[in-house]
């Protein structure tokens, strides 16, 4: 029986190897032919959710009549996988974010703004350490959601990743509302430093809650390569291409790597859930509402 087992697995092995010889693309490992031509696969599941997470964030819809809400995005299940959660886990978490939103004032902010965010440095002066950054990154769901600070402090790029729902912050402070028109700002570390340079003495500037977050237009020039990623394949928006020498075989591969048929992936035309939606905005009128409640009951007293 062993003798068989054996003979018949040493075919398979010669006749894989036969047919990977005869170069048929179906048998070979992506990881190892990417290897050796030296590049990554221009297909990956979940259409790179590291680099494009806040991608993975449900689209919420605006309600007709009232004024524009936010909701944190961390408030959201993830899109990829919504049937594999479980409601009441996702619920105790919201619970536990509502909690910690009570004592830290966690403010409307998005990928372009520019924060002051105060954190518990026991090394530091006052024991308290202050970093004024434009965020470049915001990604993480429930309580383990982060942002990404960046800002050039005497000539070197500083980055700093806070965990939002961490009990060391104590306050989060939005000195410049803006959102950026790319999903990050990654591409900023191969840009010119005047981009992402941020006066630590920044005064705020004022944004009334009822007007549009305005959205920032801005092409950023980049260095001269090369460059930390190869920022041409993601098809960013806010860099200035028209400064940028490409080779013909980088432009070819950015097209390559555009995967025009993810327009018609039917995972991602998937309508959001209307229970979760409205169990969310729920969840959050009842806090709202308690939040008030008690300010009214401090004011009393």
């Amino acid at each position: 029986m062993a003798t068989t087992m054996a003979g018949t697995v040493q075919q398979c092995v010669s006749l894989l190897r036969q047919v990977s010889l005869r170069g048929a693309p179906y048998v070979r490992c992506i990881s190892s032919t990417c290897a050796r031509q030296g590049k990554q696969p221009s297909s990956q599941p979940g259409d790179n959710l590291k680099e494009h997470s806040q991608m993975d964030y449900w689209k919420i819809p605006e309600e007709e009549g009232k004024p524009r809400r936010f909701i944190s995005p961390e408030f959201f299940p993830p899109k990829h996988r919504p049937g594999r959660r479980s409601k009441l886990r996702d619920h105790l978490e919201r619970q536990d974010m509502l909690k910690r939103r009570k004592v830290l004032n966690i403010p409307e902010f998005y990928v372009g703004s520019i924060l002051a965010i105060t954190m518990a440095d026991p090394h530091a002066v006052g024991k308290k350490n202050r970093f004024v950054g434009i965020c470049i990154k915001r990604s993480g769901l429930g309580l383990g959601a982060t942002c990404l600070l960046r800002n050039v402090i005497d000539g070197l790029g500083t980055e700093i990743c806070y965990e939002i729902y961490s009990p060391l912050i104590q306050k989060i402070e939005v000195l410049k509302l803006e959102k950026s028109v790319d999903d990050h700002l990654l591409y900023l570390r191969d840009a010119l430093p005047q981009y992402c340079t941020v006066d630590p003495d920044m005064s705020p500037v004022k944004h009334s809650p009822n007007d549009p977050v305005p959205i920032s237009d801005t092409k950023v020039r980049m260095k001269p390569r090369p460059w930390s990623r190869k920022w041409e394949r993601f098809h960013l928006q806010g860099i200035d291409y028209s400064r940028v020498t490409l080779r013909p075989k980088d432009i070819k591969a950015a097209e390559d790597w555009k995967a025009p048929w993810r327009k018609e992936d039917f995972a991602r035309k998937y309508a959001q859930p209307k229970d979760v939606l409205q169990q969310i905005r729920q969840e959050l009128d009842e806090f709202e509402e308690e939040v008030e409640r008690e300010s009214a009951q401090k004011e009393m007293k």
